[in-house]
């Protein structure tokens, strides 16, 4: 298997467990990033954790731009995939969204939200 994946199993797709989210999930922000996320007794019907990302249309309208934010929020889950199942659990429900019009200067400024993100739960 490799080292830094994000196989099916691990995408938040169903609508059942988006709405169960949405209901009971805790929110964090840093910064441009803000997640939504289901502690592991929460979403304890749950093997795994699953992931998902959201950009909204409102603040960018071009498809292009949308798909550029949630490739780069998918690729910051990936390569730290290890620190995020440190901060939020083996079996925990989560949604990564960018709350800003202005697209990141650089991928390093993502990641850099997406650690602290982490970093602020372990706390």
């Amino acid at each position: 298997m490799k080292q830094h994946g994000f196989p099916k199993r691990e995408k938040l797709k169903k609508k059942s467990e988006i709405d169960l989210l949405f209901k009971k999930g805790k929110w964090l922000s840093v910064d441009n990033l803000r997640i939504i996320y289901l502690a592991p007794d929460e979403a304890s019907p749950l093997n795994s954790h699953k992931a998902g990302v959201s950009v909204s249309k409102k603040f960018f309208k071009k498809a292009v731009d949308r798909n550029r934010l949630k490739r780069l929020l998918r690729e910051a889950y990936r390569l730290n995939k290890s620190l995020y199942l440190q901060a939020f659990g083996e079996r925990s429900l989560a949604m990564l969204f960018w709350v800003s019009k202005e697209m990141p200067e650089h991928y390093a400024h993502l990641e850099k939200n997406f650690l602290e993100l982490c970093k602020k739960k372990m706390r």
